[in-house]
């Protein structure tokens, strides 16, 4: 795990994988942020979503902006590792019963149905539609019941960001064990019934934010906009510290 841009990022994908089968086995409950470029934005904005951000595990980067970014500064290769690629690997490795918390019934319909083709055990899983209210106002004793209830050792929260991050900080002390994962629009993703994916080639470009904008346009082109007016000094301040950190060494 390495600090970049303010944020505790594991860029290692076998380490967030053995990582998360150490804490399921040690019956340890957390959270693991997926970290995209409105993560990263609002993270160094507010502090106190910072401190939610990097109070978990730690996070991963589903930004594919950030490694470019890293590679400028540091010289060093780190690889894009989002939130849909993650949820299907874990799904697809089929080692863990889960639960899938957030967004609409018909959403959650829709990826049960998909998810049983990649896994057949998701048949018995519970899919789990919260109601929409503030982060403040969930019921979140009575929603550790219900996980500790079913046993899972994954939680799924797609309830989008900053929302999603805020409640699993909420949730974690009232959980004794379970992984949970914020992985905002890949419920949709996997659906058939909501928002798809970019193309590969858009994702290999890295033009995936240009497909959003056209699939819902008014919310990405807000966050875009704010992205694009704090980029500048996060990378200023990153490359800042670069120089502070070999200043150090000497």
């Amino acid at each position: 795990m390495t600090k970049y841009f303010n944020i505790n990022y594991e860029m290692d994908r076998a380490e967030v994988h053995r990582a998360i089968e150490r804490k399921v086995k040690k019956d340890k409950a957390d959270y693991i942020c997926v970290a995209d470029g409105v993560i990263l934005n609002i993270a160094n904005r507010k502090p106190e979503y910072l401190k939610v951000v990097n109070g978990g595990m730690f996070a991963i980067c589903d930004s594919s902006y950030v490694p470019l970014y890293l590679r400028w500064i540091y010289g060093r290769h780190y690889e894009q590792y989002c939130g849909s690629q993650i949820f299907i690997d874990i799904v697809r490795c089929r080692k863990y019963r889960m639960i899938f918390m957030g967004t609409s019934q018909n959403t959650l319909d829709g990826l049960k149905e998909n998810l049983k083709k990649e896994n057949p055990e998701v048949e018995g899983m519970q899919f789990v539609e919260l109601p929409y209210k503030a982060v403040e106002d969930f019921d979140y004793e009575g929603i550790a019941k219900e996980i500790e209830a079913d046993e899972a050792d994954i939680i799924w929260i797609a309830l989008g960001a900053p929302k999603q991050e805020i409640f699993m900080s909420k949730l974690k002390p009232h959980l004794k064990r379970g992984v949970m994962i914020a992985v905002g629009a890949a419920f949709k993703f996997y659906s058939g019934t909501d928002v798809k994916r970019a193309p590969q080639w858009m994702i290999k470009c890295h033009l995936e934010f240009v497909h959003r904008i056209f699939k819902e346009p008014k919310k990405q082109l807000k966050r875009c906009s704010m992205i694009l007016l704090t980029l500048p000094q996060l990378l200023v301040e990153e490359t800042m510290r670069k120089h502070k950190k070999e200043n150090d060494m000497e």
